[in-house]
């Protein structure tokens, strides 16, 4: 992982500058999203995290997540069904396309929705946040 800023001791510097203590239940949470590929629900977290440690709580991955979300380590986004979803590490903004049939997911880079990102800002007057949105349609697996 090297410079990555999910590394165990870049976090744990980050959060002690912070005044914040570095705990094993965060270490654990850490560890568990530092070997997520991609996007994971507070859910999958806590569960994956009971398994090194049965005694994990919902509500300490909970603050975990919104404590790491404003470090800019994750971010969240709403998944086809509505549920929070977490993104680890996110490099750039992205939205997302969900099947309505089967709940498969594409993301949807900033070049892709450029000019309909324009448009609604115009429009809105509102800055659109990319990371919230999501288009529901039918993948080409389920036409």
């Amino acid at each position: 992982m090297g410079n990555d800023p999910m590394t165990l001791a870049g976090t744990r510097e980050r959060l002690r500058s912070r005044g914040l203590r570095w705990t094993p239940q965060r270490r654990a949470i850490l560890d568990v999203l530092a070997a997520t590929d991609g996007h994971i629900t507070s859910a999958e977290l806590v569960e994956r995290c009971r398994l090194r440690d049965p005694e994990t709580t919902g509500s300490t991955v909970h603050r975990t997540l919104d404590l790491l979300e404003r470090l800019g380590l994750v971010r969240h986004s709403h998944g086809h069904d509505g549920r929070l979803e977490y993104h680890v590490l996110p490099s750039t903004e992205h939205g997302h396309i969900i099947c309505e049939s089967c709940g498969a997911t594409s993301e949807i880079g900033p070049d892709a929705v450029r000019g309909l990102v324009a448009a609604l800002e115009e429009q809105s007057g509102y800055r659109i946040d990319l990371n919230h949105l999501a288009i529901a349609g039918i993948c080409a697996t389920c036409r």
